[in-house]
């Protein structure tokens, strides 16, 4: 399944993210809820980390290990499009290994469904 990845703009569509379910782990928390003003063909995830985490390189690191693994979630894994994807990251990622943070995304992001 090829679709694109998005990010979300209106600050609304956060505050409605955070009223819909989530599932945590030891390094994120996904929370995600279906919204009404989506396409159904573009997929809309966001990624957030805290100023608490560290400096602007480190919270960078973060997102684009994050939005890679997404990339390989959209091609393994039958993702529902209709829901919108917020991830908050937590901060012993950064210090974890890459191929335990996609497992332990992958296992909850097949939760969703």
């Amino acid at each position: 399944m090829k679709s694109k990845i998005l990010s979300l703009s209106k600050s609304e569509d956060f505050k409605n993210l955070l009223k819909g379910r989530k599932i945590t782990n030891t390094y994120s928390t996904i929370f995600f809820k279906k919204i009404s003003s989506k396409n159904n063909k573009l997929l809309n995830v966001s990624f957030v980390t805290k100023r608490k985490i560290g400096n602007a390189v480190k919270r960078n690191k973060i997102k684009r290990r994050l939005r890679n693994i997404m990339r390989d979630a959209v091609k393994n894994i039958n993702m529902n499009l209709n829901y919108s994807y917020l991830f908050i990251a937590k901060k012993n990622i950064y210090d974890a290994n890459y191929k335990i943070i996609k497992d332990s995304i992958f296992k909850d992001l097949t939760k969703v469904r």
